[in-house]
């Protein structure tokens, strides 16, 4: 049975890794983006660390003996690989029933991500979700995480307070992002960071899979 009133008027999503299975195919892009480039090559985990974060704080994390005046080479070589095998991506399973069921409900839906402006757009084309979302925000439009101004701004546009809002999130920024906008948070354990580290962060919940998230927010969120 589901709760007579929602208990948030908003619900903010990171996309990669969240509501998007592109985990495995970024850690490849940056990977093979620093080979391009003869620099050292991050460990999957160091390379899946930096996903949720803006493209050039992730790269200077993901490739830190890379000189500064090299990041937007090394960042052209990522978006290459990228958007050569972006078409083969998909929303995880059950993660469009989760949205459609948030949207009956008259929550509304918003996307703070890491990716830039195009790279949002690209993908959500791909999935035919361009007109779902109630706002998105990317980080080359705002402050990148964890700063807190993409989630206020998105907060503003939907007309709500941070105490009526949860950031749900793959990845430590996501939910380090919600702690500083004053916002509740939700992790979810199937993307690209260990769900043991969210605990400094004290989410409502940790969903293993979108249907334990589904069933979670339509009874609690």
């Amino acid at each position: 049975m589901t709760s007579e009133k929602p208990r948030f008027d908003l619900i903010a999503f990171d996309w990669d890794g969240t509501l998007f299975d592109s985990t495995a195919l970024i850690v490849r892009c940056i990977q093979q983006s620093c080979r391009d480039l003869a620099v050292e090559v991050p460990s999957d985990e160091q390379a899946a660390y930096v996903i949720g974060l803006g493209l050039s704080d992730a790269l200077a994390h993901a490739a830190p003996g890379l000189p500064r005046e090299r990041y937007a080479e090394l960042g052209q070589r990522y978006r290459h690989h990228y958007l050569e095998r972006q078409h083969e991506l998909t929303l995880f399973p059950g993660a469009l029933e989760l949205l459609h069921a948030l949207k009956a409900r008259k929550q509304r839906i918003a996307v703070a991500t890491g990716k830039a402006r195009r790279g949002l757009d690209a993908a959500l084309e791909t999935v035919q979700l361009k007109d779902l979302f109630d706002a998105t925000r990317t980080a080359d439009e705002t402050a990148s995480k964890p700063d807190p101004r993409m989630l206020l701004e998105l907060i503003d546009e939907c007309g709500t307070t941070p105490q009526r809002t949860v950031m749900i999130g793959d990845t430590t920024h996501d939910l380090q992002l919600a702690v500083n906008a004053g916002t509740a948070c939700i992790g979810v354990g199937y993307g690209a960071h260990d769900h043991a580290a969210f605990d400094a962060f004290k989410p409502l919940f940790v969903a293993q899979s979108t249907r334990e998230l589904h069933d979670w927010l339509l009874v609690h969120g």
